[in-house]
């Protein structure tokens, strides 16, 4: 079974509760907070990989605490004819998705560990980065 990657947006008022402890313990979901922006109060933003047989419910249980649902439908794709291979965006990569294999020397992207920062997309000197919507 593979994770569904989804975003999850709250209100001021359900940006303080724990939400993902319920997914955890009460729909025995597997969690993995990919990016997360939320400060008590204010409204908030998650990207989570979400596993399980009981995910539908708590898509639910979510939408019923005022929680917005959004599948994750953005990705970064490397456009290969562009890519020079000079490396400038392996260093800026958080999630190590991109990285540098030895002894060749040519950039390597694994768009399963890619967490959207777009870090790449700003810092490629030949745009080979580009997200896909």
């Amino acid at each position: 079974m593979a994770p569904h990657k989804i975003v999850l947006r709250f209100t001021a008022t359900t940006s303080d509760q724990p939400i993902i402890y319920h997914l955890v313990k009460d729909y025995d979901l597997v969690v993995n907070i990919v990016k997360a922006k939320i400060n008590p109060h204010l409204e908030g933003t998650m990207v989570l990989d979400l596993i399980g047989e009981k995910y539908e419910e708590g898509i639910e249980y979510l939408r019923g605490q005022g929680i917005t649902v959004h599948p994750l439908t953005q990705e970064v794709v490397r456009n290969y004819d562009r890519c020079t291979n000079c490396g400038a965006c392996t260093g800026h990569c958080p999630a190590d998705a991109l990285y540098m294999e030895r002894p060749s020397m040519e950039v390597q992207f694994n768009g399963d560990r890619c967490v959207l920062c777009l870090q790449c997309v700003k810092i490629c000197p030949v745009r080979a980065m580009e997200v896909r919507i």
